[in-house]
């Protein structure tokens, strides 16, 4: 039986680093540093997203559709010793995320274009993402690079991450190629700050991310990277 999924607020903003520096030195006595980091308090996470023939999931986001999902394989640190698939669920302000663990000989015959490592009905997730394979023609199509910095704090099981030097690898789809050729998705060096939680955001969180003059966004990382692979002219069909 599926373990019900449990949606999660969901807030966005962009900043510069000024503004990341202020806020950061106002959380860090307040939280608890994520324990996957490294001894910089970082660590590096590489998704490769997948949409179907008619990339819905590009336009459906677009187009504000308020309930849609999103599939990805992600990667840590450059290393295959970990490897998930991901489906990630939106649903207005709120967001769920399901996970199956991948090895890497199945990613490599996903890539190869043999799909029947998916093919495993009692996985509920990696028999639906084979289905679309098959059957919507779902197909990889962006690689989404950055370092994330993260913290928990237990009340109202709250976690805010700052995402550095997003990149995308501009239409190259290989997770593990040591020597991917990635370009910058910002003109600028913008941080990205998420913040999620359940029911409530403690105060004393709330009032550290305010008062910086940052501002609420809805553009994913997915989103972004696609819009620069597509004025880059290697956007596929």
């Amino acid at each position: 039986m599926q373990t019900p999924l449990k949606y999660r607020h969901e807030l966005k903003y962009h900043m510069n680093p000024h503004q990341y520096w202020i806020i950061k030195q106002r959380l860090k006595h307040l939280l608890i540093p994520d324990k996957h980091a490294g001894p910089n308090g970082e660590y590096h996470i590489r998704s490769l997203y997948f949409d179907n023939i008619d990339n819905q999931a590009l336009h459906e986001k677009l187009g504000g559709v308020p309930d849609r999902a999103k599939y990805r394989i992600r990667i840590y640190n450059r290393s295959d010793r970990v490897i998930h698939l991901e489906k990630k669920l939106k649903r207005h302000d709120y967001v769920a995320k399901v996970k199956e663990p991948l090895t890497r000989p199945m990613v490599d015959a996903i890539m190869s274009g043999d799909p029947e490592v998916l093919n495993v009905p009692d996985k509920p997730l990696l028999y639906e993402f084979y289905r679309k394979i098959r059957h919507e023609r779902m197909r990889p199509k962006v690689i989404v690079d950055y370092v994330r910095e993260a913290y928990i704090c237990p009340y109202g099981n709250v976690r805010i991450t700052f995402d550095k030097n997003l990149k995308t690898g501009l239409g190259q789809t290989d997770l593990f190629d040591p020597d991917l050729m990635t370009v910058d998705a910002f003109d600028t060096n913008l941080i990205v700050l998420e913040i999620k939680f359940d029911e409530y955001l403690p105060e004393l969180v709330r009032t550290a991310v305010q008062g910086e003059n940052i501002h609420r966004q809805s553009n994913s990382k997915y989103v972004i990277c696609r819009k620069l692979i597509k004025a880059n002219s290697w956007e596929d069909q």
